[in-house]
């Protein structure tokens, strides 16, 4: 019976664990795997490469989920699937383990942003692999919520969906100063922060619906945005999570 561990590493520990599989792997399948993929095309594309009572159930729920698509490793010393940072530009099966297509994405140089925002606080990165090449940090007055009812609640809640929308209004400048000298060569773009006030700049800036179809899913868990975390989020962008089976002893 197979057993999964899950877990994350960053870019040059995955490369170190592509090396591992290449020098050891011989005998592995490769399925390579762009997300957008139905259900069914994915599992039918890995039982053509693996024995289907080979394979965990959840290996295909792990699939589907994922937003950037999933590389899988199978042979009879490692079986991983490994989500990348970014999705795989190209499906196929090879009967040997191939770790070039996933390496050359890791290896890459491409153009990333970063759009950490929460109300009152927000950072702006433009990194090229994981260089950061540009990058703007500011803040802005958003008071908190007010908890107290009545017409002064209500006058209260009127002003902060003004300071509010002011603050969004100057980030997206701060956007697109950041973001215009890098659109053409732009590969990917990030949010991180608060999903309300993601959802909320984006609605109100429409410089950054050009980008829409090259947006990431979002880092939730980024607390107060600034130049530290910006640095911080690069590498978790440029992470892969890793799903590994071993035999139960």
């Amino acid at each position: 019976m197979l057993t999964s561990r899950q877990y994350r590493l960053s870019r040059l520990k995955t490369l170190n664990l592509l090396n591992e599989l290449e020098a050891v792997g011989s005998q592995t399948v490769s399925i390579y795997l762009p997300s957008g993929l139905a259900g069914p095309d994915i599992r039918e594309l890995v039982v053509s490469a693996i024995p289907m009572q080979n394979i965990p159930a959840e290996l295909f729920a792990h699939t589907t989920s994922s937003a950037t698509g999933a590389v899988v490793f199978w042979g009879p010393s490692r079986r991983l699937l490994i989500q990348p940072p970014f999705p795989p530009m190209e499906q196929f099966i090879s009967p040997v383990i191939d770790i070039e297509p996933l390496r050359s994405t890791l290896k890459s140089t491409c153009t990333v942003v970063l759009i950490l925002v929460r109300l009152g606080t927000f950072a702006i990165g433009v990194c090229r692999g994981e260089q950061l090449v540009a990058s703007k940090t500011g803040t802005g007055l958003v008071h908190g919520r007010h908890r107290k009812g009545g017409s002064s609640q209500r006058r209260f809640e009127r002003h902060r969906e003004n300071q509010a929308h002011v603050f969004l209004e100057r980030v997206c400048w701060h956007i697109r100063q950041q973001l215009e000298p890098h659109a053409p060569d732009l590969s990917y773009l990030v949010y991180g922060g608060a999903r309300t006030t993601i959802q909320a700049l984006k609605k109100q800036c429409s410089f950054l619906n050009q980008f829409e179809d090259r947006t990431l899913p979002p880092l939730l868990n980024i607390r107060r945005p600034r130049r530290e975390v910006l640095e911080a989020a690069i590498t978790d962008i440029w992470s892969s999570r890793i799903i590994e089976w071993t035999d139960e002893e």
